[in-house]
């Protein structure tokens, strides 16, 4: 008997319990077949998606490496469904000879199933370049627990710990997830990222919904889930470069550098500073080599850059940022002006801060950061604060502050605040 199709986002008022104490557990048998744990071919990967798109959520997870690549290393990718059947977890390897992870992609896009993940940036990344797709309707732990008063970017084994009365065993943390076969350790490892996240999500999303702090989750996927926040142009590649100099030349030659070893790391697929680092950047834009023999007595740049493809790459890259139009030359970023703060009205607007954050159990800096707070006491009116829920939070008493129409008390261990209007 197939499990009926629920519509269900984070959105719902009713609890995910409520859903489940109604419907009888699934097992494999039901579909006539037995999948393994670990799914390696492309039809197990498409018959465990199937179940998962009758399912009002799945919990996500991936292992990967990138230390010796650009792009990260797809390794495993964990999921499971609601319950605690053993089949209700699985191992997806994408490292398996003709497996293809389109199944999994239609899952992504299914948008009657909420995906949840806990601090999903990086597994969003893998997805957007590999597949690109990204999963929709969307669920972070993490970002749900900031909201939800957890303190900023909570681990999953605090949540583990608080929620799940669980533990974990972090031992295969750092191994080698490319080797294969992989261990039953590995393997216990991997399934406990999953299992005990659907206990979290079931928590957090009831929470968003007692607290009526939906709208604050969803701004804050918003951010997560823009596209261009995993797109990587090598046009702007030397913005990563820290640099104090204002020269447009310099920066010509540095931008055009940073470009080319962009564009080289991604074609070989390694590491950027596998290509060049970045003190060897800003060395070479400083003494701007115009052949083989400049190259030569460079202090920084490896015997590899001095030759073949990287020197003619390096040596062009240098033309071409000399020969820029003055114009065209990359202008650095402009840094605050600060001639204008108040240090009294900031340390107000600290104290304003902590007070909010505690009042609504959320972490201070997921309201605003500490530049924020200097910016606003200079006069600056724009913002993340300055929008959304923050605004409600914080933002509004914090313009009131700067205007004069409050003041703040102390009373025991708790800020107050006094209408001057």
């Amino acid at each position: 008997m197939k499990r009926g199709r629920v519509p269900f986002s984070f959105r719902a008022r009713c609890p995910i319990r409520a859903w489940l104490a109604d419907v009888p557990p699934q097992t494999d048998e039901e579909d006539g077949i037995r999948l393994p744990q670990t799914l390696t071919t492309t039809e197990a990967l498409a018959a465990f998606c199937a179940r998962a798109a009758d399912v009002p959520y799945v919990t996500v997870d991936t292992e990967f490496l990138r230390e010796r690549t650009y792009f990260a290393q797809l390794c495993l990718v964990q999921l499971a469904l609601p319950g605690t059947d053993e089949a209700d977890a699985v191992l997806i390897d994408p490292l398996a000879e003709g497996l293809s992870l389109e199944p999994l992609y239609t899952l992504f896009r299914n948008e009657n199933v909420v995906k949840v993940f806990h601090a999903a940036r990086q597994d969003l990344e893998i997805f957007h370049v590999d597949g690109d797709v990204m999963p929709t309707p969307l669920f972070d732990t993490q970002i749900a627990a900031m909201v939800c008063g957890f303190g900023e970017q909570v681990g999953y084994e605090t949540l583990v710990r608080r929620i799940a009365k669980a533990g974990l065993d972090k031992s295969s943390r750092f191994t080698d997830w490319s080797r294969r076969p992989l261990s039953e350790a590995q393997k216990t490892y991997a399934l406990a990222d999953v299992t005990h996240l659907r206990q979290i999500y079931e928590y957090l999303s009831t929470e968003l919904a007692r607290t009526e702090r939906t709208a604050w989750m969803e701004e804050e996927l918003k951010v997560l889930t823009n596209h261009d926040a995993y797109v990587v142009t090598p046009e702007a590649a030397w913005k990563r470069v820290k640099t104090r100099t204002n020269s447009g030349k310099f920066l010509a030659v540095l931008k055009e550098l940073a470009q080319f070893r962009e564009e080289t790391a991604q074609t070989r697929n390694v590491p950027r500073n596998r290509i060049m680092k970045d003190d060897v950047l800003l060395e070479l834009a400083s003494t701007k080599p115009r052949s083989a023999q400049d190259l030569g007595k460079s202090r920084l740049l490896q015997r590899e850059g001095r030759k073949g493809d990287i020197a003619d790459g390096i040596l062009a890259a240098v033309k071409r940022g000399m020969e820029m139009d003055p114009a065209q030359h990359p202008k650095p970023p402009r840094a605050p002006d600060r001639s204008a703060l108040n240090p009294a009205l900031a340390d107000l607007l600290r104290v304003l801060l902590k007070a909010k954050a505690e009042e609504a159990g959320v972490a201070q800096k997921l309201i605003a950061s500490s530049a924020d707070l200097d910016d606003i006491a200079c006069g600056g009116r724009d913002g993340l604060w300055a929008h959304g829920w923050r605004l409600e939070v914080f933002g509004k008493d914090a313009l009131r502050l700067c205007n004069g129409e409050i003041a703040l008390s102390a009373k025991g261990q708790r800020v107050r605040i006094v209408s001057l209007s």
